[in-house]
């Protein structure tokens, strides 16, 4: 699966994307976030706080329990802001 970050995401984790083979038991995008910050201390610091980074599946916004079935890519972003 390809795993795209974004601003303050990406400096952290210190690459754009990357593409990775996940394990069956990552079903959710929060079974990916627990998984990914198991990877590293880069990975853990980039998804520290719970709740704080955005996910969208195939380019559509996902809350933690959207199912990664069939998903081609997973982007993460911190929130935005409007001006």
């Amino acid at each position: 699966m390809k795993l795209v970050y974004f601003a303050w995401v990406r400096e952290r984790i210190g690459r754009p994307e990357e593409t990775l083979d996940l394990p069956p038991e990552v079903a959710t995008v929060a079974d990916l976030v627990a998984w990914l910050k198991d990877r590293g201390e880069e990975y853990a610091y980039a998804f520290e706080t719970e709740g704080v980074v955005r996910a969208a599946v195939d380019r559509v916004h996902a809350k933690p329990g959207t199912s990664l079935s069939g998903a081609r890519e997973v982007a993460f972003f911190p929130p935005m802001t409007g001006g």
